[in-house]
């Protein structure tokens, strides 16, 4: 791993020694797929030495449940020599000088964290180590050669100083350039494993969440949405709402109509009471089934280049064989356990926001033109997030931009939530989406030929207030056909994409394109290897061949998962591989489907991610992204009728029980390769693996999901 230039500074905070960090330059998304090699540092994290011995870190990256509470304190645990469980871990605010190092805003996302953040991490604890050691060398008359650390004090000679004894001194020195970074020897946490730091506080009940937040004078509000996407308010009549006892006041914003009350209840009696008359606007024409047929249709034709390899046409008259295939996949909710919410104080010249928040740089700015204050006049914090799956990564700001119009409109504090059913039926979801798919096959039966098109939204279209105007092919949409090492090895392939407009707003969801892109190439990989009559484990190794990563995460799991074994009568199983995010994973999933419902008994996963930093934690998000997964594809479905959403909470928009959820193995390849994501890649291959393996059930093919609505029997 290269050194990254580390550019800035230490210096004095309330006595102590600070180490921070400031970056020269900071790229767009766009620059994503070029981090092969990182030649800045970010803004992006403080650590905090204090003159007692404290030790804080300050993650400008926040903790939704993915790990990094745990995994970035252990990078800088490592190089400062302390005993990780002793470090104060707090979330940072919005601050521009927390932007991201790869994506240009503060954000959190893109299963991008530990792997952006590693030599930044590493360098905080190697600086603050290095300028220890010089003042305990100066203080002690100790050639600074001579000194060394341990577990939090710098030994000097005869001499045995605390951290917090050298800080004040040490945040008079310079800042080197270049500091030594530890051996991967002398590492005591990374690679090994650490239980989670936030464990304690989120089972105790003392973890504070955005809904926990309250203080004197709060009130509460709830917002009477347009029933339709695009829809307005005409006119409303309040009298009712405010008879309601504890209703306080009841106005208007441009997203609707907020009741504001002493507390939630109050609110929420307060908008059953209400009465507004909508202008639906052209939303209302919105059906799924119109949808579906209109998307099929586009998707028959070839749509804006996205990729294209030689001559398909013609090599489809050379071809033994031909199949066509066409998937439809619905949209979805994010649906995490906490359903959004933001406190909001203004008071005379500056506003102060609670909020879990994916983006609080861009929640900042959002509220600071809403108010008419410059973004510093504008103070975020962000307490724990109850599940984000990039629904609290919305650039429009939708959810704060509502909470700060309510309270300025009302010139209260106020804490506006949205119930279960807000929360699924005011967006914004994952798109849409119709894959048409043609391909060729040889004597042998491998692809010769493919023809490719997707029609659906662009993500980014509804990001360009961020990342700015999107490119004609939003690679949001394509990613994992764009790119796939099956088409490497395919001499003429095409693939297109018709980018679709619609009222309905779409966002990024856990694991992006992969959630559809994966399961038509995995289903068709296993489709084409049975029609073959090759072992599909067999079939793709065939086409990894150039491809060591895909290669390694498959036989890993194809061992450890015992592919080969006999299963138990009426068991079946399923394979899919896929790479997201910087890292491959393999899935081997294990079913049974009697009387038309299917079972997922176990699920058998290997990733291939480079250095996993903490592999507990890897292997938690693996279990998190599999049963996350299995709920999209057995259940995951948002249809509408006339613009109105017929999905409502989680009794009819379900997930994963517990009493559904597999027996899961993960298996983490040994590697050297440069590191990956874990937080979102077990998504993309679990669906098509459980897909596979009912076809091995039932000798059915599933081209639509949620597969619950797939007719399950045995094939004749």
């Amino acid at each position: 791993m290269n050194r990254r230039s580390f550019i800035q500074s230490g210096a004095l905070l309330s006595g102590g020694l600070l180490i921070s960090f400031t970056i020269p330059k900071a790229n767009k998304l766009a620059a994503l797929a070029e981090t092969a090699d990182l030649n800045v540092f970010a803004p992006n994290a403080f650590l905090n030495i204090g003159t007692d011995n404290s030790i804080s870190v300050y993650l400008s990256h926040v903790e939704m449940g993915q790990g990094i509470w745990t995994t970035l304190p252990m990078l800088i645990a490592d190089e400062l020599d302390v005993d990780l469980k002793k470090i104060s871990i707090k979330h940072g605010g919005a601050n521009k000088a927390f932007n991201h190092l790869i994506y240009g805003a503060q954000i959190t996302g893109g299963s991008s964290t530990t792997w952006s953040e590693f030599d930044r991490y590493r360098n905080a604890g190697a600086t603050a180590r290095t300028l220890l050691l010089q003042t305990a060398a100066t203080r002690s008359g100790t050639a600074v050669e001579s000194c060394k650390t341990e577990d939090g004090f710098v030994i000097a000679g005869n001499k045995r100083y605390t951290y917090g004894e050298l800080a004040n001194d040490a945040a008079k020195l310079p800042v080197p350039e270049k500091v030594p970074l530890r051996s991967p020897t002398d590492w005591k946490y990374i690679g090994k494993g650490s239980k989670r730091m936030d464990a304690r506080v989120k089972t105790n009940g003392t973890a504070q969440f955005g809904m926990d937040i309250q203080f004197p004078g709060l009130l509460t509000a709830v917002v009477a949405h347009a029933p339709v996407f695009g829809g307005k308010v005409k006119s409303f009549e309040a009298s009712k709402a405010k008879a309601v006892p504890g209703v306080r006041e009841v106005v208007q914003i441009p997203t609707g109509v907020a009741v504001i009350a002493d507390h939630f209840w109050a609110a929420k009696q307060g908008r059953k009471a209400l009465q507004v008359s909508w202008d639906h606007g052209a939303g209302v024409q919105l059906n799924t089934s119109t949808q579906t047929a209109a998307y099929r249709k586009l998707a028959a034709s070839d749509g804006l280049t996205v990729q294209k390899k030689g001559d398909v046409k013609t090599a489809f008259t050379k071809a033994v064989k031909t199949i066509s295939a066409e998937y439809v996949f619905p949209y979805l909710a994010h649906a995490p356990m906490e359903p959004l919410n933001c406190t909001v104080k203004i008071e005379n010249d500056s506003c102060e926001i609670w909020t879990g928040t994916q983006l609080p740089g861009g929640e900042q700015a959002a509220a600071a033109k809403i108010l008419g204050f410059k973004p510093e006049q504008v103070k975020v914090n962000i307490p724990f997030l109850g599940g984000g799956f990039g629904r609290r990564a919305t650039p429009a700001c939708d959810f704060v931009s509502e909470a700060v119009h309510i309270a300025k409109a009302s010139g209260k504090p106020v804490k506006m939530v949205w119930t279960r059913e807000d929360d699924m039926k005011s967006g914004f979801y994952r798109p849409f989406y119709v894959h048409n798919v043609k391909i060729g096959v040889d004597k042998d039966g491998l692809p010769v030929a493919w023809n490719h098109n997707i029609a659906g939204q662009s993500i980014m279209a509804d990001a360009a207030v961020l990342f700015g105007p999107p490119p004609a092919i939003d690679d949001t949409t394509v990613e994992g056909v764009k790119g796939s090492p099956y088409l490497d090895e395919i001499a003429d392939h095409f693939v297109g994409l018709h980018t679709t407009k619609e009222v309905v707003p779409v966002l990024w969801y856990r694991s992006v394109g992969g959630t559809h892109t994966a399961f038509v190439m995995e289903t068709l990989m296993d489709e084409l290897a049975h029609n073959a009559g090759i072992d599909p484990v067999e079939y793709r190794r065939g086409l990894f061949k150039n491809h060591s990563r895909h290669l390694a995460a498959l036989n890993l799991v194809a061992e450890k998962g015992n592919w080969n074994r006999t299963l138990s009568p009426g068991r079946f199983k399923g394979i899919a591989v896929h790479e997201a995010f910087g890292s491959v994973v393999a899935i081997i999933a294990e079913v049974s489907v009697e009387k038309g419902m299917t079972q997922v008994h176990q699920v058998d996963c290997a990733i291939e991610c480079g250095l996993a930093v903490n592999p507990d934690g890897v292997k938690a998000q693996m279990e998190s992204g599999i049963i996350f997964s299995i709920s999209m594809a057995m259940y995951g479905e948002l249809t509408f009728v006339n613009g109105e959403l017929q999905q409502h909470n989680f009794y009819d928009y379900r997930i994963t029980r517990m009493y559904e959820a597999p027996r899961i193995n993960v298996y983490i390849v040994d590697s050297k390769e440069k590191m990956g994501g874990a937080g979102e890649c077990a998504v993309p291959p679990t669906a098509p693996a459980v897909a596979n393996a009912i076809f091995a059930a039932t000798g059915k093919r599933i081209y639509n999901l949620p597969i619950v609505n797939n007719r399950l029997q045995k094939q004749a």
